[in-house]
């Protein structure tokens, strides 16, 4: 999405992902051309909100804030964005076979990786099982944090026990045990877990204050996972953020598969807001046709390299 003045153009991306996000996939491309016409005709202001639409108020509120600071692609200044300091992002192991995770294990391992975030759920337990307890025999819960994601596989009346049988490996977290909208299903799991659980999904949709403020009451995790560009953007992600600090539940921060574009701008928010935890910024990597940006993994850590340009013009040409 392009938003223009004079001869400075800022850029905002519209993250969706089928299936996730709360727009409806069919209407999504017709909503943002007719909402970009509206725009270029004066027919409507981009300021206003979209609460039906948070992939659409994402690239708005991004596109805005590029627009409002040169076009320059320097939302949010911080040592991050002036090339001083890297954020750490955790290892991200996709789903496979037993011996493709172990390859991806052991590169992660090699480029310095200590924190490794791990799908289950849709392999064979015991496989799962068993991945893990050959990670551990390699390396100590004081040497290696285990993040487990499990994207809603499990039944409520399987979770309980199986996140009591993986807790015996030294797991950090686990991510969404069981599907979005079992809110008191989640509760009881989250009162008895066996490892603390953070919700992910289960935060996508909702959409007023109150609404979030009482399902986090309610359910009570210990982490929450923040993706702006399906959450609404950054005012809606702050709001979750001084909504879970009240009652003292965790947090961070993970992209959902943007290109260079709406990676670039969570990495900046997230920078500017100095987190002490690892945050899930390595979704970017999959792509061997991303936008060329100062963007740059190092290691365990998120760069951003000044030097380094953007090459806009398949953007700029469309």
């Amino acid at each position: 999405m392009k938003l223009t003045e004079g001869d400075v153009t800022g850029i905002g991306e519209v993250s969706f992902i089928p299936g996730l996000s709360a727009e409806d996939p069919e209407e999504m491309e017709l909503r943002i051309s007719h909402v970009c016409r509206l725009i270029s005709r004066g027919e409507m202001d981009p300021r206003r909100p979209f609460f039906t639409a948070p992939g659409l108020q994402f690239a708005m509120e991004t596109a805005l804030l590029d627009l409002d600071r040169g076009g320059k692609r320097l939302l949010y200044p911080s040592e991050f964005s002036r090339g001083r300091s890297g954020i750490p992002i955790n290892g991200l192991i996709w789903m496979g076979d037993r011996a493709s995770m172990k390859e991806q294990i052991r590169e992660k391992l090699a480029d310095g990786f200590r924190v490794l975030k791990m799908k289950v759920g849709a392999l064979d337990f015991g496989e799962e099982v068993e991945v893990l307890t050959w990670l551990r025999r390699e390396f100590s819960a004081a040497d290696l944090e285990i993040r487990l994601d499990a994207n809603g596989a499990w039944e409520p009346g399987e979770a309980a026990g199986k996140m009591a049988r993986l807790s015996h490996f030294g797991i950090h977290s686990i991510e969404q045990p069981i599907g979005a909208g079992q809110p008191e299903a989640m509760a009881t799991l989250c009162a008895g877990a066996a490892i603390p659980i953070a919700l992910d999904e289960e935060l996508i949709g909702l959409g007023t204050p109150r609404v979030r403020k009482t399902m986090l009451r309610a359910v009570r995790p210990a982490y929450i996972v923040l993706k702006p560009g399906l959450l609404g953007g950054f005012s809606v992600a702050r709001e979750w953020i001084r909504l879970a600090e009240e009652v003292n539940i965790g947090w961070w921060v993970t992209s959902a598969l943007e290109s260079s574009i709406g990676l670039n701008a969570i990495a900046q928010w997230v920078s500017a807001l100095d987190p002490s935890g690892t945050q899930g910024l390595g979704t970017g990597r999959i792509y061997s046709n991303n936008i060329a940006s100062p963007l740059e993994m190092e290691g365990c850590r998120l760069w951003y390299r000044p030097e380094k340009k953007w090459d806009l013009s398949p953007i700029m040409q469309s």
